[in-house]
């Protein structure tokens, strides 16, 4: 049955799963960023380009790395969602 706590929790448990999705290519952007942004500012150069190439290839390394993971993590929560709409079909 739809109340207001299951639906709160399926919200979260979405959002969960998307930050988790997304955390490993945005962790490695980061770091990659703060990386090229303090030799940046050690040597004075400061071009733009020059931090967007290294964190486009540390994003897609981490896609190749983490993509797998992040498959199964997303094919997980959707069989589960599709389990739960038998539960939900209530027929009076």
């Amino acid at each position: 049955m739809l109340t207001q706590g299951f639906v709160i929790g399926l919200i979260k448990d979405a959002l969960l799963h998307v930050i988790l999705t997304a955390a490993p290519m945005l962790g490695l952007g980061l770091i990659v960023g703060l990386g090229i942004s303090i030799v940046q500012t050690a040597t004075s150069i400061q071009d733009q380009t020059l931090s967007f190439v290294p964190k486009l290839i540390a994003i897609l390394l981490a896609v190749a790395l983490f993509g797998s993971w992040m498959l199964r993590m997303l094919m997980d929560y959707m069989i589960k969602l599709l389990m739960m709409i038998p539960d939900l079909a209530v027929i009076k």
